[in-house]
């Protein structure tokens, strides 16, 4: 394939900059101490990645989930500690800690010469400041910090000894996974004064300028604590899977995260001038399933499930691959006892069918479509058009006609699949989420929890129930193991969610860059590991 030239695509000053509003110790921007432009002068380093839009480009960790990541993945911020590739917590921000025999009291040594991007020193104070803000601002928003570290929690302070000291009410086995968490990034609260899309973090890159549906500029910190290798990124939003890829061929971007066709996957994997770094999958595609709606029936919900052959979806040239089939929440290659887990709701049409007709589910009018208490049973199908999710809602389509249950497919953003999952309006919802997303399913899990702020699905089991508020306490490893394999097996045998597979993350980039990488974590998308090529 024959190269072509990169074009450096200009992003329009329609925002604010950034570096401009900062008030605070010092000052931020590139290296030499100014924000860097487009078409700046020759030798100036310069990456172009294609991402998709996920909440609006906010970027305040506890406006949303979306906005969470984003701080984190564009690397504007970081938190006390993050996760390798065996999803094993490290310290980042954070220099070591310790615990109390009783897990209430975590002591933890912050890093020296940490700066924040405006030039301000990253104090226990300023940390303090920063966690404490969740509790202020966490309620407002959907990215419900509580369920990384409750709001009863007491931090203190020491800028003498560089520590903080959490004092929790709840033992926590992993408080580190948890305070690793995308919405756990710390910020600088006392300078910050564009919260949407101008957060000030410790990361290698500061927001110069955002433009609405286009993306960012993003300017090397010259503040950072290591060598930045570029003096600027432009991030440009590219929703579609294809657009994607056909701006990477044509040069027009150096990076992309996760294309998902499968014909562009393979042309790229076959092509010299491009690599394909692909994470071991620790995220599962799932429904949720409203049980609050039709669904709430068994014989349908399980019929439903029983109806769909995922094994076959997952290896059909829609997919190529790129998910591994399997049929709980939690990936098979985790060590959470899938092998011992049984599936009573294996793929059977004949079977589906024959269940829908004892459970008087039948079509009485002749028109294809079974109806339950006198209606037509229309499944409202929620999705957005990323990893796959789309390709998914089209073969459950066509796999759920086949036993006389119809679908009515809504394509959205992912802020429109979120809103419509928060408000309870889906009989399915499409999602692609981290399993183990603070090192441990315990906050993944409390999806199902009849008492989570997160239980967006009606779902209520009694025994998961109290199983669940066990694993929030139990500290022994095999016992939480025990406990975690349990609640798998429930979900499967109440029909509760329905599993498309585990999928992939991928980094695809040219050889204008000299090395990307995708983390298994899937938070630290621009990070300093990503440098030129030489």
């Amino acid at each position: 394939m024959k190269r072509t030239t990169k074009k450096i695509l200009t992003l329009g000053m329609t925002a604010a900059l950034a570096t401009g509003a900062l008030a605070g110790c010092g000052s931020s921007g590139s290296g030499n101490g100014t924000a860097a432009q487009s078409g700046s002068a020759d030798g100036e380093k310069v990456l172009t990645f294609g991402c998709q839009n996920y909440g609006d480009g906010l970027v305040d960790p506890t406006n949303q989930i979306n906005a969470a990541w984003n701080c984190m993945r564009y690397g504007v911020g970081e938190a006390l500690f993050r996760f390798n590739d065996n999803m094993e917590v490290e310290p980042w921000l954070a220099e070591s800690y310790e615990v109390s025999d009783d897990h209430l009291t975590w002591t933890i040594k912050l890093k020296d010469g940490i700066k924040f991007s405006d030039g301000c020193d990253m104090t226990a104070t300023k940390v303090k400041e920063s966690l404490d803000r969740l509790k202020v601002e966490g309620p407002n928003g959907s990215s419900t910090p509580e369920r990384f570290l409750e709001y009863e929690a007491e931090i203190t302070a020491d800028d003498e000894a560089n520590t903080i000291t959490i004092q929790t009410v709840t033992a926590y086995p992993d408080l580190p996974g948890n305070l690793a968490y995308p919405v756990m990034a710390i910020v600088d609260v006392a300078d910050t004064t564009d919260w949407d899309h101008g957060v000030i973090g410790t990361g290698p890159y500061v927001i110069d300028t955002f433009t609405e549906q286009v993306g960012y500029t993003l300017v090397a910190n010259e503040n950072y604590r290591e060598d930045v290798p570029y003096d600027r990124v432009e991030l440009l939003y590219m929703s579609d899977a294809s657009a994607k890829a056909m701006a990477l061929k044509n040069g027009q971007v150096d990076l992309v995260e996760n294309i998902t066709n499968v014909a562009d996957i393979q042309e790229l994997q076959n092509d010299e001038n491009f690599t394909v770094d692909i994470a071991s999958g620790v995220r599962c595609g799932f429904s949720w399933i409203n049980f609050n709606g039709v669904l709430g029936n068994d014989a349908l919900r399980q019929a439903v499930i029983m109806g769909i052959d995922d094994e076959g979806i997952c290896a059909s040239n829609l997919i190529g691959g790129l998910y591994t089939p399997g049929y709980s929440v939690l990936p098979s290659n985790l060590s959470y006892g899938y092998d011992t887990l049984e599936n009573p709701f294996a793929y059977d049409a004949e079977a589906a069918k024959q269940l829908l007709d004892d459970a008087g589910i039948v079509d009485t009018d002749g028109d294809g479509i079974r109806e339950l208490d006198g209606e037509n049973i229309i499944l409202d199908y929620v999705y957005y058009g990323n990893r796959l999710l789309k390709e998914f809602a089209q073969a459950h389509h066509q796999y759920l006609n086949e036993i006389g249950i119809e679908v009515n497919e809504r394509e959205g953003s992912s802020d429109d699949q979120w809103s419509n999952l928060v408000a309870g309006d889906y009989d399915f919802n499409g999602n692609n989420w981290t399993t183990v997303g603070n090192g441990d399913p315990t906050e993944y899990m409390a999806n199902w929890y009849s008492k989570s702020a997160s239980n967006y699905c009606g779902y209520a089991n009694e025994e998961y129930d109290q199983l669940y508020e066990q694993l929030l306490t139990e500290m022994d490893e095999g016992t939480r193991t025990e406990i975690i394999t349990r609640l798998q097996q429930i979900l499967i045998d109440d029909a509760a969610v329905l599993v498309d597979g585990y999928y992939n993350s991928s980094m695809i980039y040219s050889k204008n860059v000299g090395y990307a990488h995708i983390h298994t974590a899937d938070y630290y998308w621009l990070s300093t590991e990503i440098v030129p090529a030489e």
